[in-house]
């Protein structure tokens, strides 16, 4: 059994913060399966976005784990990055959004090897 994602949430926050990085919940999604997607500002107008890993990159033995992939392999602008995730919205209303600040672009997610 994973995880519930508002747990995942507070932890990934708190995880952050320890490390001197703003975190904040944008948009709360559903409690117990949300999908999260984390956008991780640059300050600089662009920005990087995970989002949850495609179900072939998960360990039977490690149901428990989350892994990120990013949406591109370079920063974006934040303009493309806020259409990208209104776009994740209308589809799945219940996603969480989770937004970071940190020009070294650190996101603290281990990312998976897809």
């Amino acid at each position: 059994m994973r995880l519930k994602s508002n747990i995942w949430v507070a932890a990934y926050l708190r995880r952050c913060q320890s490390e001197g990085v703003f975190g904040a919940v944008r948009h709360r999604g559903a409690e117990e399966a949300g999908a999260v997607f984390v956008k991780v500002s640059l300050l600089d107008g662009n920005a990087m976005l995970y989002g949850p890993a495609p179900q072939s990159s998960y360990d039977d033995g490690r149901p428990v784990d989350r892994f990120f992939v990013p949406a591109a392999p370079q920063p974006m602008p934040e303009s493309a990055v806020e259409e990208r995730l209104s776009k994740e919205l209308r589809f799945d209303p219940d996603a969480w959004i989770v937004e970071t600040e940190d020009r070294a672009g650190r996101h603290f997610l281990d990312l998976a090897k897809v």
